[in-house]
């Protein structure tokens, strides 16, 4: 009877430890899909290679070259952009000054065009008819067909431009200079620029909101960021987040925002509905571009650290955010991109 009692005791031991094992792989594994289902981040280096990271197996398993050039500081390619149906990927590279759209399927080279002076950033819009190309050098923002690349209109906007963002319904575009204390905002219907506006500090990233009311300025200058309305372009509420906050991230339903701090190594969220900080989240060295992972309710938090070459992996949950991991991705990585597909 004693033996019975001591087996079942391990039997139920045994059922615990495989059940522990399952709760921990699960908690510890990036995401669960179907098998026709991948989940990469695509992470563009100062080597002009584009790393493609598959974020269930928690590894590189591609590099593409594209062509490195200096803009600035940056090597390029700098960023990517998808298309809406998501087949394409948008791309620049300063080598030739052109625009190039990639195959996501088999990565090929798809269509290439001529950009004006120093592209650094390719933006696809919401309506699939229009990719903008933000010319550092040229100082204008480029407006290119979608399906053939080829260029509609330049538009003259602020010096040494680096980044833009587009309202949902693909009206106007705000873009950014790193060297300058204004955003330009342009009407991409009529091509023209409508206006400068005027901002606290120089400013490393634009977020804008999902429903397109607001616009929040993020500026390691000023130390915090600064809240814009984009239907009225007045500049509104003022932020203070830390030593050096440089880029950021919106959660789906705009609630949470996540901001890296170059100088501190770490990731600061932010209740952007009350405009409270909570307590930071440790990342690598020099942490810039931050992406979530798709879906309403993202469970990943991506960092690229400059510092350590490396691609910091955060779980986020409601009751935990914790780093999973750190994968390597190459010299001085620039920017990224998450796509499901």
């Amino acid at each position: 009877m004693q033996r019975l009692n001591h087996f079942r005791v391990y039997f139920l031991l045994a059922i615990l430890l495989t059940a522990g094992i399952v709760v921990v792989a699960r908690e510890h594994r990036p995401s669960f899909l179907r098998p026709d289902l991948h989940l990469n981040a695509y992470v563009t280096g100062a080597d002009g290679n584009l790393t493609v990271v598959d974020l269930v197996k928690l590894s590189a398993v591609a590099h593409i070259p594209i062509g490195a050039g200096l803009s600035g500081l940056r090597s390029l390619p700098y960023s990517v952009d998808f298309s809406p149906d998501g087949k394409r990927l948008y791309t620049t590279s300063s080598t030739d000054n052109s625009l190039l759209a990639i195959d996501c399927q088999s990565h090929a080279i798809l269509a290439q065009s001529r950009t004006d002076a120093d592209p650094v950033l390719a933006k696809a819009t919401s309506d699939g008819k229009s990719v903008l190309v933000v010319n550092h050098r040229g100082a204008t923002l480029g407006i290119h067909d979608a399906t053939t690349l080829a260029v509609r209109i330049l538009v003259p906007v602020v010096p040494q431009p680096e980044d833009v963002v587009v309202l949902p319904d693909s009206s106007v575009a705000f873009v950014l200079s790193r060297s300058q204390h204004r955003i330009s905002v342009v009407d991409l219907r009529r091509g023209l620029l409508l206006t400068n506006l005027e901002l606290a500090g120089r400013p490393t990233q634009m977020l804008l909101k999902p429903d397109g009311g607001e616009l929040y300025v993020i500026s390691p200058e000023s130390h915090g960021l600064q809240a814009i309305n984009t239907w009225t372009h007045e500049v509104g509420d003022y932020v203070l987040l830390g030593s050096a906050p440089t880029r950021g991230v919106l959660l789906p339903d705009a609630s949470e925002l996540f901001v890296s701090d170059n100088a501190a190594g770490r990731i600061t969220p932010v209740d952007i509905v009350n405009r409270r900080v909570s307590r930071p989240i440790s990342a690598g060295q020099s942490p810039t571009a931050l992406a979530l992972d798709p879906g309403e309710n993202p469970s990943l938090l991506l960092a690229v650290n400059q510092g350590s070459g490396d691609l910091t992996v955060i779980r986020v949950r409601s009751d935990s955010q914790s780093l999973l991991t750190m994968i390597p991705v190459g010299d001085q990585p620039q920017d990224l991109v998450v796509k499901l597909f």
